[in-house]
């Protein structure tokens, strides 16, 4: 393991290193005040944001002032951030693009008041990339968001600035979404629990609403399962979806032995990694030693599914570029987003013929993904393809067909759960050889988010993951 990298704003403060779980009880029992942790809070921001560039937008006299009276709530007072392709009203909703110029927005999103429900106070917003089409939250003209396990490295995308602060202690948790593994990818490249959950399940934003097939997930970043499990039950209590068999507050491990699907290559043809490979064996004989029945599966897709998803992603561009002006007012030129928006666009443009074949293929994804559970109750595979990259690698300032073969291979694992709308977390169980976080991730049937906070709780236990606050 190589010399310890971290940069972490863990400190003996109001925050502590505790999870958004203890510090709600701490506000509850009076040993701290919600002025104070949010104050904590702002003053880790500040200490850690010249060197990790993951806030977007300050709002922390607004913090501070809520603080005083901060919302009852399973989170009450417990301080957090939203990213920033989210309305928070009074605040811009920039998207991670220099192609346009945001006004506050004049009112909350619907998730965001979803979220804001339970209690918690969100001190700004959190960067991403250029719509959220990347992989890692870098920029053409702008420093990149840094991974504080190692800041030469990514911090994934396109919630990496949420996570990078939740992992660096800046924050306990914070918002996260999800159009191809945004949730998931930053939750695995920063050491984080980050759960997908299933398409419904929370309440959608008009952007997403406008989506033919609906890929995107709201949900958090966290550093345990618990906190993930209680955001999901008090989600559940603001807004449940009567089509979806409910979760409720999990609290621990189940006790069902489960039938799990083991998938270590992707459907890209290029071989997942040696560190992963092995991490994902190692995986498997955790489950087994736990009573897990575990055996090889294969996804029930082809190659096919990625040139459909990569299309589908070209389509979200050409809409966004397209109809920017309408979207995100007049100040927007198309001419100003990234290499990769306008190599996404380029490439839909030669074949827009195909979309409505495409659109076709990925709405069956739904039933073919939901065949894979009449024989698993969990199929695990990698939430990535190889081990966090180094900045750059995936920057959009290059070559635009070379920057979409490395994007499609890296992150091969995890939109299938977006197109068929199933859910998925990635869990932090295990570290490279340069001490970098590599996670597992475990997908499950339509509804069933129940049965991988249970295995996941499970796992915790069986395995605690590497706290960055520690020692190499």
């Amino acid at each position: 393991m190589t010399e310890n990298l971290h940069v972490h704003a863990f400190r003996d403060d109001a925050l502590g290193d505790l999870d958004a779980t203890g510090v709600a009880a701490r506000i509850a029992a009076g040993e701290v005040s919600a002025r104070e942790v949010v104050q904590a809070a702002i003053e880790r921001a500040e200490a850690v944001q010249g060197v990790l560039n993951g806030v977007q937008t300050e709002d922390f006299e607004r913090a501070l002032e809520q603080s005083a009276a901060p919302r009852r709530g399973v989170f009450s007072g417990v301080p957090t951030i939203l990213k920033d392709n989210v309305d928070l009203a009074g605040l811009p909703t920039g998207h991670g693009s220099a192609a346009f110029t945001p006004a506050p927005a004049p009112r909350n999103d619907d998730f965001v008041n979803q979220f804001l429900s339970t209690g918690a106070v969100p001190i700004g917003k959190s960067r991403l990339p250029e719509f959220g089409f990347s992989a890692s939250t870098e920029y053409a003209d702008a420093d990149p968001v840094r991974n504080p396990w190692n800041p030469e490295y990514s911090a994934g995308a396109s919630s990496g600035g949420s996570a990078a602060l939740v992992a660096a202690g800046v924050l306990p948790f914070a918002h996260a979404n999800d159009g191809g593994g945004s949730i998931r990818i930053p939750a695995a490249a920063c050491g984080l629990v980050g759960l997908k959950p299933t398409r419904g399940r929370t309440v959608a934003n008009s952007l997403d609403k406008s989506m033919p097939i609906r890929i995107v997930g709201q949900g958090v970043v966290t550093r345990s399962v618990r906190d993930s499990a209680r955001f999901s039950a008090a989600a559940e209590r603001y807004y449940r979806n009567p089509k979806l068999p409910p979760i409720r507050l999990v609290e621990g491990p189940g006790s069902t032995r489960l039938r799990v699907g083991l998938i270590v290559d992707s459907v890209t043809g290029v071989p997942t990694d040696d560190e992963t490979r092995k991490a994902m064996q190692s995986t498997a004989d955790l489950l087994d030693g736990l009573g897990h029945h575990v055996e090889e599966a294969t996804l029930p897709v082809g190659k096919e599914f990625m040139r459909d998803f990569k299309l589908y992603w070209g389509f979200l561009s050409f809409a966004l570029l397209t109809g920017g002006k309408r979207m995100f007012g007049p100040t927007f030129d198309a001419a100003k987003t990234d290499n990769l928006s306008r190599g996404l666009d380029a490439m839909y443009r030669k074949h827009m013929v195909e979309t409505p074949r495409m659109l076709y293929r990925l709405q069956r994804t739904a039933r073919i993904y939901a065949r894979m559970f009449e024989k698993y109750d969990v199929v695990v595979s990698p939430t990535l393809s190889h081990t966090t990259p180094k900045l750059g690698y995936l920057s959009p300032a290059q070559d635009f067909e070379t920057l979409l073969d490395r994007l499609v291979t890296y992150v091969a694992f995890t939109p299938i759960n977006n197109a068929s709308g199933g859910p998925a977390i990635s869990l932090p169980l295990h570290q490279t050889s340069t001490g970098l976080p590599l996670a597992a991730h475990f997908s499950a049937n339509h509804g069933d988010e129940r049965t991988l906070l249970e295995l996941a709780y499970e796992l915790e236990s069986a395995r605690p993951w590497a706290r960055i606050q520690d020692p190499s």
